[in-house]
């Protein structure tokens, strides 16, 4: 068995040996036993079940949250020979209903899915058709309520156990908390409890958490004096450009990413970044998930994140190549009270969720008793001005509402324009005999895209625009036409989040809203605020309380830490201070203003310090009260 993982490990991914804890993993899951994985960020996660569904036959189904990280790694399978697709929210329903039947009666190897499509009964219901070897849940903590970024689409994936109740579940995820640990494998169904974990500890990162007024300076002299490359976490969109310019006027080559920006320009800039074309990035938190740069150096947070688990995450960004790396926090006061305000805006009154619904129904208008299954673009920022809501006060009010399973809200992502011919090729020729106009783009798609016939093939506007001559109005034009006459399916291309309508709208004064699951949800969310507060405010390693929270009780000072450094230049000092008075003391007796006017070392304070140590050991004595002198050998 190890050879057969090994040689599939070498041939589809071109590595001589698993990373540590990967092994075990893989054998534990083809023994068919449900397996909880925590791995750092970083720590080769797509491996553990990857080569475990490459060793058997049947498909494998990977629920992911992020589209943009699904599409990666579909693209990088298909690049190995291996067939993958991808479901995820604003594919049509033909389209997904075709994807499906691939799975079923293709030759699909892995299937990955958004958790949100589980709310739809065609999904749930072609799964079970599937032969199916191995469920892989990404980001499993999203099913915990008392994790860090709990979502309630999540909760749906129980119906994967009843569709397939013999399958094995590997539920995946960077960082959870022992609560949490326990929680994904109940919410799962684990048969019985199975947990591999890597430490937490990352030995090569010297976290920093400082106090700073003036934070624009002190990331400056960070940036210079670390060197290399790095990303730069704030709080909003407007900060991204602000900062980013701050840098490029000081001499230091940074840019800006944001998830407001078009699909092609965030790819540039991530790729002049990855490239080192870019030194720092400046990023919101939409920055940095499934982005596996090893060599950068430092990741400094200019906002507190708002939970610790959260912090992990985007600081484990650094440091990858094993090589030393700096995680640095810079807070003051006020952003302590934003990130508690913030919090407090995060819980909106049930009256608020219930007409934020009858906002959102009013917008789409949707009348009473229609709307299930509809799916939208939804631009969240444009929604709350129209109606003049606080964002952060929707946002909150959208994840409720999806708990409650009235609605479905999915990232933003790019999505290109697809097309499919739904007449065979004798159809398609008597139809180009009679309607030459569109004969031009006809065959210009057919000697472009192989499977245009069976599948959905990803199409570009522009690209035919040019090849033939015309505009791309005149392109998206007959392509509809096409679509009109039932000729071709067309979907057209969007990057705004999808939105979906769960069940048919209802007064909103009839809107059932789980008041005590929100009650539980602030509870949990505040002790996550109080958790990175103790970050903040720990004494003794910054290292130590990050393991500490993780349930890693025993952990050592990891001697990298700011803490930890000010304690090794702290004791240096005292040192030399211990040995200043031993060379004065020893040459004749002294009063105490005339020993510490003499030490050439350290404050007041400290030699205060160190004298009183010195007496209470015996090694120097007080005579007549004033006189100081040394005692020890």
């Amino acid at each position: 068995m190890s050879a057969t993982i090994h040689s599939i490990l070498k041939q589809y991914w071109g590595y001589d040996a698993f990373r540590p804890l990967q092994e075990d993993i893989i054998q534990s899951v083809l023994q068919g036993r449900d397996t909880l994985a925590l791995l750092p960020t970083g720590g080769g996660k797509s491996i553990c079940f990857q080569v475990p569904a490459m060793m058997q036959e049947g498909i494998c189904i990977v629920v992911s949250p992020l589209i943009a990280l699904m599409k990666d790694q579909v693209e990088n399978l298909r690049k190995r020979g291996i067939e993958a697709i991808a479901i995820y929210s604003g594919m049509g329903y033909r389209e997904i209903d075709i994807a499906l039947d691939n799975c079923i009666f293709g030759k699909i190897k892995f299937l990955y899915i958004a958790p949100e499509r589980f709310y739809s009964e065609l999904v749930r219901e072609r799964i079970k058709y599937m032969k199916v070897n191995l469920f892989a849940i990404d980001e499993a903590h999203c099913i915990s309520q008392w994790g860090y970024d709990f979502r309630p689409s999540y909760l749906q994936l129980a119906a994967l156990r009843e569709a397939h109740p013999e399958v094995p579940i590997l539920a995946l995820t960077a960082s959870a908390t022992r609560r949490v640990v326990e929680d994904i494998q109940e919410r799962l169904n684990f048969k019985a409890k199975n947990v591999f974990s890597k430490s937490f500890a990352r030995p090569n990162l010297g976290y920093m958490a400082l106090e700073e007024e003036n934070k624009m300076n002190r990331m400056l002299r960070i940036v210079k004096k670390v060197g290399g490359s790095g990303v730069i976490y704030v709080r909003n969109r407007r900060e991204t450009q602000e900062i980013a310019r701050f840098l490029l006027n000081h001499g230091v080559p940074a840019d800006y990413y944001h998830a407001g920006l078009g699909i092609k320009e965030r790819e540039g800039k991530q790729q002049a970044w990855t490239n080192n074309q870019v030194r720092v990035i400046v990023a919101t938190n939409a920055f940095g998930m499934g982005i596996d740069k090893p060599d950068v150096r430092f990741v400094i947070h200019l906002d507190i994140p708002d939970s610790l688990e959260a912090y992990y995450q985007e600081a484990g960004r650094a440091g990858r190549d094993g090589k030393k790396a700096f995680p640095v926090l810079l807070y003051n006061q006020e952003d302590r009270e934003r990130l508690w305000k913030t919090y407090q805006d995060s819980f909106p009154s049930v009256t608020f969720i219930q007409q934020t619904y009858h906002h959102l129904a009013n917008h789409y208008q949707i009348a009473y008793g229609a709307g299930k299954g509809m799916s939208v673009d939804f631009d969240l920022v444009e929604f709350a001005r129209k109606y003049q809501l606080e964002v952060m006060q929707t946002m909150s009010a959208l994840k409720f509402l999806e708990r409650d399973g009235w609605i479905s809200v999915s990232e933003a992502v790019f999505i290109p324009s697809r097309f499919k011919f739904e007449v065979d090729f004798h159809e398609l020729y008597k139809f180009q005999v009679q309607a030459a106009k569109y004969d031009p783009l006809i065959k210009a798609i057919l000697r472009t895209y192989g499977g245009v016939f069976d599948f959905y093939v990803p199409i570009n506007e522009y690209e035919f625009a040019k090849k033939l001559g015309v505009s791309y109005e005149t392109i998206v034009q007959l392509l509809e036409g096409l679509e009109k006459q039932q000729i071709g399916s067309y979907l057209r291309s969007t990057d705004k989040p999808q939105l979906q309508f769960l069940q048919p709208r209802v007064d909103y004064k009839n809107l059932y809203i789980d008041t005590e699951f929100i009650r539980e949800r602030k509870q949990v969310k505040g002790e996550q605020i109080q958790a990175i507060y103790r970050f903040l405010d720990t004494k003794a390693c910054r290292s130590k309380a990050i393991l500490y929270y993780f349930g890693e009780e025993n952990s050592t000072y990891c001697g990298e830490c700011d803490l930890c450094l000010r304690r090794k230049h702290l004791a240096t000092i005292e040192a030399k201070i211990e040995q200043e008075i031993r060379v004065l003391l020893m040459e004749k007796s002294l009063e105490l203003h005339e020993l510490i006017d003499n030490l050439t070392v350290g404050s007041d304070e400290q030699k205060l310090k160190v004298l009183r140590t010195l007496t209470d050991e015996g090694k120097v004595a007080i005579q007549d009260g004033k006189q100081y002198h040394w005692m020890a050998n």
